[in-house]
Parts: structure tokens; C-alpha cells; sequence
């Protein structure tokens, strides 16, 4: 894997801690890397790829990034980093690491993530790619993003000596921990995770009526799944495939006629 060029996104934003210590630990421990990543926050922009404007790509002021780091800024989407951070910024990357995102990417997270969908970008392009998110509070005392990028380079060092499916990538994500405090290591399922009093209505000064979507998440505690190993001290490794066909429900729609529906399904009796 350290032959291999990587490059790392967030949707967090280009001087977000999390993506700043990540770069730095794995160019000091030898990986090549380009970093190409939002101009501010995008979080929870999904798999979103601007197609209405022009993207614009720059050579980006080094911040916290250590010299030798190719460092762009990007006013697009996530996914939109990894097309521009392939195409243009370094064709010879090989391999996308998206994080470290700032809070955690569990159960029907991931289906918002920018994160997780920067991952999945890489993937659509034929890249191996993994996604890291540190289980943190923006009101906790400390975000250990040190710990998250030694269980990055952790994997990554799995990964050299072990392939992935090219469909499939690994959204993992950390207790806010150090090191030394973590249980091991977990290979788990997505688990399931809803949202308490989601919508909040509330009213400008002025008595304009407006929403903010939000809510207090509640997840169901069932063992293997990332939720579970997270509230456990364990690092969660979640297998994620591209392919989201139910499988089982293929040969259930054609027995049940699904496939027979013809012009005379569509008449309306006049």
C-alpha cells in the first residue's frame, strides 16, 4: 500500500482538524498523498455532484499541512473533490481516504454522509477507498483524531497485504478514545439509528415560520452492528457494497407476476 498514491477528502472542510492530523500522520509514516477537499462544512450533502455551475480547483495556503503535502481547495461537493482530486489534481492516486470526519457515520447515517459518499465516489471511479469518522462531540473536552489516524494507518497496513472487493469499501468509525483505551478492533453490520423529534419548528423575530432538522439520535443496541461496537470501546469496520440490489426479492417480484405486466395493465376503462 505505500507504493500507492493516496487521496484524502473530508466534507468537513479543507483546514478541519480531522483531515489536517490524518494527512500529517500518514505522510510521516511515508504514503504519498494529495489532499483535495471542500472550501467550507458540507456534512450530510450525501452523494451530491454539482452539475448546474462550474467547479473550481486551487492550489490551496498550507494551514496546519506539513511541507511536502499537495494541498487544493475545491468549492464543490465531497464527491466532487474525488472526481477533480483524480482527474485533475493527481491522476495517479490510487486509493481515496475520506475523514477524519468530526462526530460519527453509524447505521442510516452513512445514507446522508458526505464522508461515506466521497468513499463510494472513489469507488464508481475503480479506486479502493475506506471512510473514517471519530464518534466526538463538537462539546466534548477533546477529539482524539490522533487515535483515528493511527487505526487509519492500522488498516491501511491491513490493506497492503489484503485485497477488497472492488465493489465494496469500509466506513470505519472510532471511539473518541485514546488509543490504549480501545477494546480492539470490531468487523461489523450497519446497525440501525433513527432520530428523536427530527423536525424542530420555530419562528424568526420577524415571525417568519421555518424547521431545522436535527434530533437526538436513538440507536437500536444490537451486538455486531457499528453502533453496538462503538458504545463498546470498539473500533468498528463495516463492509459497504455498491450494489444495493435486495437479492432475495428478485426471484419473489418475478414469481409474483411482476414481470407480466404488459399494455393491458396500463387501459383505463372509459
Amino acid at each position: 500500500m505505500k507504493a500507492r498514491r493516496l487521496l484524502l477528502t473530508n466534507d468537513d472542510g479543507l483546514y478541519a482538524p480531522g483531515l489536517v492530523t490524518l494527512a500529517n500522520e500518514l505522510f510521516k509514516a511515508g504514503y504519498p498523498l494529495t489532499v483535495v477537499a471542500p472550501d467550507r462544512e458540507r456534512s450530510s450533502v450525501g452523494h451530491a455532484l454539482t452539475l448546474n455551475r462550474p467547479i473550481r480547483l486551487w492550489e490551496a495556503d498550507r494551514g496546519g499541512y506539513n511541507q511536502g503535502i499537495k494541498l487544493f481547495g475545491c468549492d464543490g461537493t465531497p464527491s466532487d473533490c474525488v472526481v477533480l482530486g483524480m482527474e485533475v489534481a493527481d491522476p495517479e492516486a490510487a486509493f481515496v481516504v475520506s475523514g477524519i470526519n468530526r462526530g460519527p457515520n453509524l447505521g442510516d447515517d452513512l445514507t446522508y454522509s458526505g464522508t461515506v459518499s466521497a468513499a463510494m465516489e472513489g469507488l464508481i471511479l475503480g479506486k479502493g477507498a475506506i471512510a473514517v469518522s471519530l464518534n466526538c462531540q463538537r462539546s466534548d473536552s477533546k477529539q482524539h483524531y490522533e487515535t483515528a489516524a493511527s487505526v487509519v494507518l492500522d488498516v491501511l497496513h491491513w490493506l497492503g497485504e489484503n485485497l477488497l472487493p472492488r465493489e465494496v469499501l469500509l466506513n470505519i468509525n472510532v471511539p473518541n478514545l485514546e488509543k490504549a483505551s480501545l477494546e480492539g478492533y470490531q468487523v461489523t453490520r450497519k446497525g440501525l439509528r433513527t432520530y428523536e423529534g427530527k423536525v424542530t419548528e420555530f419562528r424568526s423575530p420577524h415571525g417568519t415560520l421555518s424547521y431545522w432538522i436535527a434530533g437526538k439520535p436513538e440507536d437500536e443496541m444490537a451486538e455486531g452492528t457499528d453502533v453496538w461496537a462503538v458504545a463498546h470501546r470498539k473500533v468498528s469496520i463495516t463492509p459497504i457494497h455498491m450494489d444495493m440490489t435486495h437479492f432475495p426479492s428478485l426471484e419473489m417480484l418475478r414469481s409474483k407476476g411482476l414481470e407480466n405486466l404488459g399494455p393491458a395493465a396500463f387501459k383505463v376503462d372509459k
